[in-house]
């Protein structure tokens, strides 16, 4: 059964300890609570709430409260009063004895943990969530023993009484854990958890990185913004997470019943897209880039197998982490994923330059790089195939019992959406992201617009990779030490102060070319752009993994997920348009026309005329003209959203986000109509 040290089975002992007896408990659930939940007709007396879980203004407070008095239960039978010594529950006689069948007490439920479990002194996750963390496994091992026996064998024992209060419920409190210093078992699955994040971060690095920058020089800002529709998945998975959270064959097991067979797909896809892409590329910037939607079609299908792999891996890692050390989660996620970007965006931009190779790996140049974008599609879709093979083969997953149809997955969707604290976070999902829109996706480009060399960008990502990849770490154990939301505010004032830096960087372009000064002065600010992002991304998801009901893990942790992903993507289609409307220049044609009219790659220019488009811009070059920009839409657009982001952070999103992270965690949790 699930343990506190990962999915293990614990093993039948013959007599276990009080200790032993108690870790076998559902979580939030002490023994004499589980012994109360199979009582006949339990009376409760008004002091009795205090420790059943009755509603408490107060009890988000993270002041010490005062003993409570007492319990005191009346246990009634059909006609008269029984005295106190009660026999054991497994005798065969129990029903007749107390007069009638056992019926569950009002308010709970003894077949299934409610999602507003037992824990704190008042019932409840007392506390401020930074420090308290509620924990419930949904699906018992097969092997695991039954809460009735348990309590059975607990009321069997001459210790039981109902005179002494529960005792309370372990908390967590946040650590600064180190890898090192974590269980073996938790050492393996965060392992696991990083190589299927990497995964899924091939494919998106390419379709967020590196096919943009090489459409770049067949489509303007705007058409580049069609093609970020592909990333839309990511956005979307929400709409499907409760069939991936529902539908799953026992014998594969609820989360590898879906990664095996997505990730077969989704090699399978690569190997295709392999032979055919660079056809399909060509296409794609054809007529004035009308091709561009049928290629962004296929990328839409790639990526939608990711997102769909993505719910599976983000509800796994609620169950293959132990409890203290579950915000590794987001760790496992940032370090993956990172890695996965780095390789499909900075090697894969690296290998692919002429430029790079040529200076590295060649005595001759050549006009092409040593690796093509059709060479590490076949690549990574063989990987793919081969690290599913051996998943099938060599992690075994908890077989369970329980199995919710897709319909109550949809309603318990529907119910976390009309929680008013997860309406709140949604919308500061949707808004928090507006401030960088212009630096995420447009720096980059105005840079080689400029005169930044693909191999200058390949060695500014690749110096700032293990940057990435040690603050995500810093920032996962920042997340568990200090409030998650705390963290993500403070990162969230630098990555404004970030998004100014960026436009300053490419004002001062040097006219003679990229020098060593502004080389060093890109990469600096680029780790800074990088460090606040992610940052922000780890804080973001530990705060995730902590509010998540594992009842309804896979779905809750998606449902925050897509908000998050959709504050990053539906805006940027309306930012790189913008860039285009702000942009103002003209072509003009050459003062004398060329002795040679063969040396030229079109028709002659003779004429003005508006070359903010890349296509238009093309055509002025290739006609020997020269394209004059009076008026660069990028600073326009980047100053409009950084102002966005200072008011919208100020005015709304970080008093939310604070009384967000002060609530208790029984505000995130959907009641059980049984408990009503």
């Amino acid at each position: 059964m699930p343990t506190a040290f990962g999915d293990t089975v614990i093993p039948n002992i013959a007599r276990p300890s009080q200790e032993q007896e108690n870790a076998l408990l559902p979580y939030h659930s002490s023994p004499q609570e589980t012994e109360l939940q199979n009582l006949p007709h339990i009376t409760e007396q008004p002091e009795a709430q205090f420790l059943l879980g009755g509603t408490d203004q107060n009890s988000n407070t993270d002041q010490s409260r005062p003993s409570p008095p007492p319990l005191k239960l009346d246990i009634q039978h059909s006609s008269d009063k029984v005295d106190n010594s009660l026999p054991s529950p497994t005798s065969s006689s129990t029903s007749s004895q107390m007069g009638r069948k056992s019926e569950k007490p009002r308010g709970l439920n003894s077949d299934r943990l409610s999602s507003t479990s037992i824990g704190g002194q008042n019932g409840h996750a007392s506390g401020s969530m930074d420090s308290h963390l509620e924990s419930r496994r949904k699906h018992p091992s097969l092997e695991s023993p039954t809460a009735a026996s348990q309590t059975a064998h607990l009321m069997s024992r001459d210790s039981f009484s109902l005179d002494e209060k529960p005792p309370l419920t372990p908390i967590s409190k946040g650590t600064d854990t180190s890898f090192f210093d974590l269980p073996r078992q938790d050492r393996r699955n965060f392992l696991l958890l990083v190589l299927l994040y990497f995964l899924q971060g091939i494919p998106m690095g390419l379709a967020t990185g590196s096919v943009p920058f090489l459409l770049k020089s067949h489509l303007s800002y705007g058409q580049i913004g069609v093609f970020s529709l592909a990333s839309y998945p990511y956005s979307l998975k929400l709409l499907w997470s409760p069939i991936v959270d529902a539908v799953w064959s026992p014998k594969l097991g609820r989360r590898k019943s879906w990664i095996l067979p997505i990730q077969t797909l989704s090699g399978l896809g690569m190997i295709y897209l392999g032979g055919r892409i660079k056809d399909m590329m060509v296409s794609a910037g054809a007529n004035d880039g009308s091709g561009v939607w049928s290629f962004t079609g296929w990328w839409f299908f790639l990526v939608f197998l990711c997102a769909t792999q993505d719910i599976a891996v983000d509800g796994w890692a609620l169950t293959l982490l132990s409890l203290p050390n579950i915000s590794y989660a987001s760790t496992a996620q940032t370090v993956g994923l990172t890695a996965g970007h780095f390789l499909s965006y900075t090697v894969f931009l690296a290998f692919n330059s002429p430029e790079f190779a040529n200076r590295w790996f060649r005595s001759t140049p050549s006009e092409v790089g040593v690796m093509t974008l059709g060479g590490y599609l076949t690549f990574a879709g063989w990987a793919y195939l081969i690290v599913t093979v051996g998943l099938a083969m060599l992690k075994r997953e908890e077989k369970t019992k329980e199995k919710d149809s897709v319909m109550e997955v949809y309603r318990s969707m529907i119910g976390i959406l009309k929680l008013k604290n997860v309406q709140s976070i949604i919308i500061v999902h949707l808004i928090a992201k507006i401030g960088f829109q212009a630096n995420d996706g447009v720096t980059n480009l105005k840079l080689l617009d400029k005169g930044f060399s693909q191999e200058d960008l390949a060695l500014t990502v690749l110096i700032d990779f293990p940057f990435e990849i040690s603050l995500g770490y810093y920032a996962g154990r920042w997340s568990t030490a200090y409030p998650a939301m705390h963290v993500w505010c403070w990162a969230f004032i630098g990555r404004l102060f970030a998004a100014i830096i960026a436009q300053g960087v490419v004002m001062i372009f040097p006219k003679d070319g990229v020098q060593t000064w502004y080389l060093l002065t890109v990469i600096a600010s680029h780790i800074f752009s990088t460090f606040t992002n992610t940052v922000m991304f780890v804080a973001i998801s530990a705060f995730h993994a902590k509010i998540s009901d594992p009842l309804i893990g896979g779905t809750y942790m998606t449902l925050l997920a897509t908000v998050s992903n959709l504050g990053g993507t539906f805006p940027r289609i309306f930012t790189l348009k913008l860039v285009d409307y702000f942009t103002i220049a003209t072509c003009h044609p050459p003062l004398e026309p060329p002795k040679d009219p063969s040396t030229l790659k079109g028709d002659l220019i003779t004429t003005p005329f508006s070359c903010a488009l890349e296509a238009q811009k093309h055509r002025c070059l290739d006609g020997g003209g020269t394209c004059d920009i009076s008026r660069d839409g990028y600073y326009i657009t980047n100053v409009i959203c950084v102002i966005i982001g200072v008011v919208t952070f100020w005015g709304y999103i970080r008093p939310a986000a604070l009384k967000l992270q002060g609530l208790p965690l029984r505000a995130w949790r959907l009641v059980d109509p049984d408990t009503r």
